[in-house]
């Protein structure tokens, strides 16, 4: 074992999978599942192969720990942006915007999460099902909260998880948008989503609802 090793392996497990799922992030987003090598992220994180291999597995087992911690991240980040105490728009304003934040911040990982995962199917896309529908709970709850102060009918309410599934896949077509357009301002892309959304949710839970004409 070299001396690099040994100085590695004295870290925290911690401090050493961070270290390792940094580096499998960046070049995941840069290569893609299939075109990234085990030996490109070790030379990035600066350890051997036989330790990430037994700290955190197969190249599969590696990619899947990257979306899981990215997801985690992701929701964190978006938890964390909002006042449960401020009115519903601001709620889903401070979510919008912690979310396209969190893209600006980490387009590695956003790469990696929505790109990567998508791409590669099977097992990775779970973890990101997974994440999506936490995303849309808790817009939903948002939406229920909503509609019950604001006395909408039953028939109403019970379009909101379909209406929060709507937002969290236009949230995520626009920031997959975004990476291809980095000159567009964060505030600008999370205040053309807000903007698109929330005049049609504002007129929901007054109980304004389109119909078609008949013919």
């Amino acid at each position: 074992m070299s001396v690099e090793d040994r100085r590695v392996k004295r870290l925290p497990r911690e401090v050493r999978e961070k270290q390792i799922l940094d580096a499998a992030v960046r070049v995941f987003s840069e290569h893609g599942y299939h075109n990234a090598s085990m030996d490109e992220i070790s030379e990035v994180a600066g350890v051997s192969k036989p330790m990430i291999y037994a700290y955190l597995g197969s190249k599969e087992d590696l990619f899947a720990a990257c979306i899981q911690r990215e997801a985690n991240l992701l929701m964190e980040a978006i938890v964390s942006g909002i006042d449960a105490d401020a009115p519903p728009d601001m709620q889903l304003w401070m979510g919008l915007r912690s979310f396209f934040e969190f893209v600006g911040s980490n387009k590695q990982s956003w790469r990696v999460l929505h790109r990567q995962a998508i791409s590669q199917g099977g097992p990775f896309s779970e973890e990101l099902l997974a994440m999506r529908s936490r995303a849309i709970n808790l817009v939903d709850a948002l939406l229920v909260r909503t509609a019950t102060k604001r006395g909408m009918d039953e028939h109403t309410q019970k379009s909101t998880e379909a209406m929060a599934a709507a937002l969290v896949g236009a949230s995520e077509s626009l920031a997959d948008w975004w990476l291809d357009h980095p000159a567009v301002p964060t505030r600008a892309v999370a205040s053309w989503l807000m903007n698109l959304v929330w005049m049609g949710f504002g007129d929901l839970v007054e109980g304004n609802v389109w119909t078609p004409a008949e013919h």
